[in-house]
């Protein structure tokens, strides 16, 4: 198994360094979210929300146009694909990391194709259609774990559909007098293909098909999941949590072993089917057919399914056991509660974390691993300016930026006389500063921002990038990090085309073309560049 300081989730053509743990902002699409519902409901307020949580700190955007929730309402595909494709199409276009979380193989395809690079299945890839997708795309993939649904869901399963209740009942589901569905036996291997041809050959062309049948059996058996779930009965229950018991908690074994044993299973279903090992994340389903106290063994066996060697996801936010184990009762307000059970899970080893409040949950991480964690990485700071004693602001800028906590200066390059850019009338001093930092980006983005508050920099509306600066500080790169955003992107989006920053790093390393083409950022010819060197200012005094 790699360390976790080695393992990279490739998803598409994003490689997700896991060395610090990632977070996966969620947003629902939907009028009936259990947390959430409808705040997000409109595709201009759910872009401008995705926009938000990455400019808080999110890593991935989690897309969903279905609530899960208990009693829920099953939407058909077209449904669901008016929902979030036009906001998946906005976030990719953004820059973000997109993941599509469905349970329609047709919309995973159509979502896969627009640019999301990650398929979050809450039925653990049961379905061969939602295999085949992951199969004919190199998407990320989340196998879940979602109690009942994964374990007695056919395999024959391949859409959903607004219809679920009247093709449920033809396909013989069945409600009790107290509301709660008898669910048939799935049928498997031969008998389950008999089954399928019988229920073909006889249907008339106005009936359900039998991959209808199928999926509207599957969404009932998921509603049932969730329903008893809600009310606190599993059909496992009575044995895993044990009528009277003289512990505070059942036994671990048995539950680790249905959960631990379908994620498994599945993973290496979509390795047979031809899934990458790295493309392949886990998540147990928290609060998926799961009382509180089963939720809390599981979580307390997070080291357990790290060694399994997959990433594991840790999708806590706001579910029912949070609120068990914090005594809060309304799910929108257990964020502070969340952050709590996702540093637990960091600190056993996850390194995806699916929350809704990205800022809050940012803040408590990148706090936790600053303290726990030793992790200095190597970042470039592009400097410039065009007032005053121009090399005497890069001076000052490099001792600030030295000041900051837990960063250091390890390089500055010379000042260059550049010829003005994007704008920017006046001449200009550029350098490049390589630094060593534990922040996280946007802290250190923050600093930086700090440092040209402080050499008195005014941002004059209308010329925030075109306008006079006694200083400039952009963060270019940093070992390990991409992020989209309106706040932040990196690698920079400009890098590849600034004379004024590529030709600075030559003094700092043997070739950074070849350096930052590596890096997976294209850089142009210098004849196509902008902000050309004119003459090398000499050396910066700094210390």
């Amino acid at each position: 198994m790699l360390r976790e300081d080695q393992m990279t989730w490739r998803c598409g053509k994003h490689e997700i360094s896991l060395a610090r743990p990632r977070i996966m902002g969620v947003l629902n699409v939907t009028p009936d979210s259990f947390s959430d519902g409808g705040a997000h409901a409109t595709t201009a307020a759910a872009i401008e929300w995705g926009l938000r949580m990455l400019d808080e700190g999110a890593d991935i955007i989690d897309i969903g146009g279905e609530s899960t929730r208990p009693g829920f309402t099953a939407v058909s595909p077209d449904e669901e694909g008016k929902r979030v494709i036009p906001v998946i199409r906005a976030l990719v276009d953004a820059g973000a990391i997109v993941s599509i979380d469905t349970r329609h193989p047709e919309v995973a395809r159509l979502a896969v194709k627009l640019g999301a690079s990650i398929i979050n299945d809450v039925t653990g890839f049961t379905n061969p259609e939602m295999v085949r997708v992951a199969q004919e795309s190199d998407c990320g993939c989340i196998v879940m774990h979602a109690g009942e649904v994964s374990e007695r869901a056919p395999r024959q399963t391949v859409t959903l559909d607004s219809t679920a209740a009247a093709r449920a009942a033809a396909a013989g589901i069945t409600g009790t007098a107290s509301g709660v569905s008898t669910l048939p036996s799935a049928p498997t291997g031969a008998a389950a293909n008999a089954k399928a041809a019988d229920i073909a050959a006889a249907s008339a062309p106005d009936e359900p098909t039998a991959a209808e049948r199928a999926d509207a059996a599957a969404a009932e058996r998921l509603d049932e999941v969730m329903r008893r779930s809600a009310r606190g009965v599993t059909s496992t229950s009575v044995a895993l949590a044990g009528g009277n018991r003289r512990f505070t908690l059942p036994e671990e074994a048995p539950i680790m072993r249905r959960v631990m044993g379908f994620l498994g299973d599945q993973a290496r279903e979509l390795m047979r089917a031809g899934v990458a090992r790295d493309r392949i994340c886990i998540d147990p389903g928290p609060g998926f057919g799961k009382l509180a106290d089963e939720d809390v063994v599981i979580q307390r066996a997070c080291a357990k399914m790290v060694s399994m060697g997959y990433p594991v996801l840790c999708a806590v936010s706001r579910k029912r056991f949070v609120g068990a184990v914090s005594g809060v009762t309304e799910a929108p307000a257990r964020d502070a509660a969340t952050a709590g059970v996702c540093i637990a899970a960091v600190a056993a080893g996850a390194r995806v974390l699916r929350v809704h409040d990205v800022a809050g949950v940012s803040q408590a991480l990148d706090s936790y691993w600053a303290i726990a964690h030793p992790d200095p990485r190597r970042a470039f700071v592009a400097l410039g300016s065009n007032v005053g004693d121009r090399v005497e602001y890069l001076a000052r800028a490099c001792e600030l930026i030295n000041a900051i906590p837990l960063t250091c200066v390890t390089g500055v390059s010379h000042a260059y006389e550049t010829d003005p850019a994007y704008g920017i009338a006046l001449p200009v001093a550029n350098a490049v500063a390589e630094i060593k930092t534990e922040l996280a980006p946007l802290v250190l983005l923050d600093a930086l921002m700090g440092v040209e508050k402080q050499l008195g920099r005014k941002r004059v509306p209308g010329q925030e990038g075109h306008g006079p600066r006694t200083i400039d500080c952009d963060l270019l790169w940093m070992e390990g990090e991409t992020h989209a955003g309106r706040k932040l992107a990196l690698p920079h989006p400009l890098l590849g085309e600034r004379d004024f920053v590529l030709v600075p790093m030559e003094d700092l390393m043997h070739d950074p073309v070849r350096f930052l083409t590596h890096a997976g950022i294209s850089i142009k010819p210098r004849e196509e560049r902008v902000g050309l060197v004119r003459a090398d200012l000499g050396e910066i005094s700094w210390e």
